[in-house]
């Protein structure tokens, strides 16, 4: 009896079970996403994971598919299917995978030159190639030989990158790093033959070039055997940004910290007269105690966006129903670019070459220099805009499909700023560290400037500043953020969320496992401050590190965690690698991956090359600031178009090193002030100072040799000398000359105020204080003391800075500047030796 009564309370509890459970799907990142069927989340873009909720019976018939729920009941996972072990896959590049090689050889001349462009009206030079801005679009098919022969015509190096293209080491175009640059009058053949399939792009690796031409797209079409879908066209389109700023110029103006102007004409200051009217004091004051700059997503003002060398074209013969297919390759130098259709959804069908899963989104951003190929349908017989936004928002380029009335995308709103900053203060730690957080974020699954959107739901918003603040513990004062709720937006109505595209949607058409044997673990920390624009791998720079030696045969596997608050688009030459996403077997081949701040990304690849290969970071100023990593293959054979390695390898990392120099000249009433800085790379300076009455008998100079330290260069160790001239120095030496005692001011050490000698060598350290505060505390060779703060370019308006010194001697000025434009600005300022002032200031 007993043994029955067991068995009945047995069944009891299993029939139990069995009412109060459902099957349910989630996402792992965002729980709040419960849904009754298998699918993507929206929000991320994973798939939603199958799970069994053991529920209370009156919980249990409250869920209903797609309702949100807020059941907390034990969950049971279902474990996920194990990779199996495969061949190494570099690049999928066939249906059956395979490359017969013996097609045909085809040939294009490619002629540079100088070209004058005027897109506001100003005219600027540019490199053209065949006559346009846009170098033209090379078509390939798979199995077909390129011969492609360049003419420089230009009076420097020049020469092309086979961006994405696997190919031989001597042919990929780095300049002294795998292929001798193309000297002025100069033809030089690249020839290589096309193993895979898809849109790749070209461009200039010598110098700065990219930033004023030099670039095109490369089309490599399936072999006639393959299935192809019918599209009523196929459109290449490249993406582009330009400045009227000489490259070298944006560059030095990145490097010295002085794109003031740049903000200005972005909107972009952050005004501590802004902050005030918009209730952000609190989030500028603890910004500015971090040593944090201005929020901005960008670091360059370009004065136009360009689709295919233009900032507009038309396809007019596109009718309703008509499928088409655009080749986008982002070829902007420093521009990441949204992408919207005004006729509907985005399909994407391949990115970096390679074919994926189709995904369907309302929207997608493309990284710096990544490719994606789009499908769109026309819905009606109108013209329909695609439009490339730059991410900052302060301009666009479009593409008008089909005929008739015109339906334009919608502008995006400008960025809430000032929320961003308040997201950035809470991440920071006061080290300048990003702080460490409660799980692992990559894929771009979380974007977390979506509360900078004006154009999502505040909801929207908050939940996502929520989210983060939830995954690194950050409380709201932590952030500044004052105690007033943030009602802007979409006009209060709860709208569907934008679907935006995110590395976790994309999933390979064909598995893209690697061996499991034989992998060499690699971890990157990416790096990088604005005072001095310094982008680093583990705070080093390319010329600061050896090359990276690699085995043929092994697998790399490569984990980056971004420690800046910028995007980094990191490229590996000649190879393809697995971008590691929640799609396991298939996840996607690429050779590009955009890194978000704080994002950790996993990368693979298979090591099959020969020769030395550049990985860098796209962003043209960060590549150029010294953003990357050479890996070397070793016992290699030798590159015939640099014999002499280890002269190539010097030539290479020349190149890599930038000299920058910057000048101020105030013109005042009272007062003649000078300021020079010059950074010879990335760690040393050289700084002088000087100030003068206009009678020239009292003055004061500094000059400073000293080298940065740190990731962060808030500390400036120097050495130098100094020179004086004033009624009080000359004073004391005419009483030490006849033997009298000289009773001058005393510093705040208790010292002479005047010097004892009109010139004196120095040694001391510079330091950045919270509210980007400089100490220089210095001791001369005649024991000296001398602590000074000051503090240059404070943003009271967008165009009004304020200035202030004030030193052991006793000495104090204060000033204020507008600005005019790029170089002028009027100043006026009070010296408690020179008295009050006005005139000009002069910057460069």
């Amino acid at each position: 009896m007993k043994k029955i009564i067991v068995f009945l309370m047995f069944l009891c509890s299993v029939f139990i079970f069995s009412q109060n459970t459902k099957t349910i799907f989630t996402c792992p990142m965002h729980s709040e996403i419960v849904s009754a069927k298998a699918g993507d989340c929206p929000k991320c873009g994973m798939d939603l994971v199958e799970k069994t909720v053991v529920t209370k019976p009156e919980a249990a018939a409250q869920i209903n598919p797609g309702q949100k729920t807020e059941i907390k009941p034990e969950i049971k996972n279902k474990p996920e299917p194990k990779a199996e072990s495969q061949s190494p896959v570099l690049k999928r590049s066939s249906a059956n995978g395979k490359i017969t090689f013996g097609g045909k050889k085809v040939r294009y001349d490619l002629y540079v030159k100088d070209t004058i462009v005027n897109f506001t009206g100003k005219n600027r030079r540019a490199i053209a190639v065949n006559g346009r801005l846009q170098a033209p679009t090379l078509y390939f098919t798979e199995g077909d030989t390129a011969e492609i022969y360049l003419h420089n015509m230009l009076k420097e190096n020049t020469g092309f990158h086979w961006h994405g293209v696997v190919l031989p080491n001597e042919q990929d175009g780095v300049p002294y790093l795998t292929t001798k640059p193309v000297k002025p009058g100069e033809t030089h053949l690249y020839t290589f033959k096309i193993s895979q399939n898809g849109t790749y792009w070209y461009h200039s690796h010598e110098s700065l070039q990219e930033q004023i031409g030099m670039n095109g797209i490369l089309v490599f079409n399936k072999r006639e055997a393959e299935p192809k879908e019918n599209y009523a066209r196929e459109i290449p389109v490249l993406l582009g940004d330009w400045s009227d700023d000489d490259p070298m110029q944006i560059a030095r103006r990145l490097h010295m910290a002085n794109t003031d102007w740049y903000a200005i004409k972005k909107n972009a200051v952050q005004s501590y007269w802004e902050a005030i009217k918009s209730g952000n004091f609190g989030t500028k004051t603890l910004n500015e105690w971090k040593r944090m700059e201005a929020m901005d997503v960008s670091d360059v003002y370009y004065d136009k966006f360009l689709i295919n060398g233009q900032p507009s074209s038309v396809y007019a013969d596109l009718k309703a129903g008509d499928k088409v297919r655009l080749r986008v390759a982002n070829g902007g130098s420093s521009t990441y670019f949204w992408l919207n259709f005004g006729g509907g959804k985005i399909k994407v069908v391949a990115n970096d070459g390679n074919d994926v899963v189709p995904v369907e989104v309302d929207r997608l951003i493309v990284g710096v220099s990544e490719t994606y190929d789009i499908e769109v349908t026309i819905p009606e017989d109108k013209s329909f805009e695609f439009r490339a936004t730059s991410e900052d928002r302060i301009g666009h380029a479009s593409l008008w499909l089909g005929s008739g009335e015109k339906i334009t995308v919608p502008d995006l709103p400008s960025l809430k700023l000032f929320e961003g900053m308040k997201m950035m203060n809470g991440m920071m730690e006061m080290s300048g560290n990003m702080k460490p957080m409660n799980m692992t974020m990559g894929n771009q699954m979380m974007d977390m400037n979506e509360v900078m959107y004006p154009e999502l739901p505040a909801s929207q918003r908050k939940m996502t500043m929520d989210h983060m603040n939830e995954m690194m513990g950050i409380k709201k004062k932590e952030t500044g953020e004052e105690d007033h709720p943030d009602h802007s937006g979409t006009d209060m109505k709860e709208e569907k969320p934008l679907k935006r595209l995110s590395y976790n949607m994309l999933k390979s058409s064909e598995k893209t496992v690697l061996p499991t044997e034989n992998v060499r673990e690699i971890k990157f920390t990416l790096e990088g401050n604005m005072n001095h624009y310094l982008w680093t791998l583990d705070n080093k720079t390319v010329t600061e590190t050896d090359k990276i030696l690699v085995k043929k045969g092994e697998i790399l596997r490569i984990t980056m965690y971004n420690n800046s608050m910028m995007r980094h688009p990191m490229h590996l030459h000649g190879h393809d690698f697995r971008l590691i996403n929640s799609k396991g077997e298939y996840s996607p081949l690429k050779n590009v991956v955009d890194i978000m701040p704080m994002e950790t990304d996993t990368i693979e690849f298979a090591a099959n090359q020969d020769g030395d290969w550049f990985f860098h970071c796209h962003i043209l100023y960060h590549m150029m600031a010294g953003m990357g990593r050479v890996f070397s293959y070793e016992n290699s054979k030798p590159n015939p178009q640099l014999p002499d390695k280890k002269l190539a390898w010097k030539s290479f990392l020349k190149d890599n090193r930038m000299v920058s120099s910057m000048a101020m000249l105030d013109i005042n009433s009272n007062k003649l002030h000078a300021e020079t800085m010059t950074m010879f790379g990335p760690r040393w300076a050289g700084l002088n100072e000087f100030h003068s009455n206009w009678d020239f008998n009292h003055f004061d100079g500094n000059f400073k040799v000293g080298r940065f330290l740190g990731k962060f260069q808030w500390a400036l160790p120097y050495a130098g000398f100094r020179i004086q001239k004033n009624h009080e120095m000359m004073e004391r030496q005419m009483a030490e000359k006849e033997g009298m005692d000289f009773h001058g001011r005393k510093t705040w050490f208790g010292q002479q105020k005047a010097s004892a000698t009109k010139a004196a060598f120095t040694v001391g350290v510079q330091y950045l204080l919270p509210m980007l505060i400089t100490a220089d505390a210095s001791v001369d060779h005649n024991g000296k003391l001398i602590l000074e703060f000051s503090r240059e370019d404070i943003p009271l308006s967008r165009r009004l800075r304020g200035n202030f010194s004030v030193n052991s001697d006793g000495e104090f000025n204060t000033g204020l500047r507008y600005i005019v434009q790029k170089y002028l600005s009027v100043s006026g300022n009070y010296d408690n030796e020179m008295g009050w002032g006005a005139g000009i200031t002069l910057m460069y």
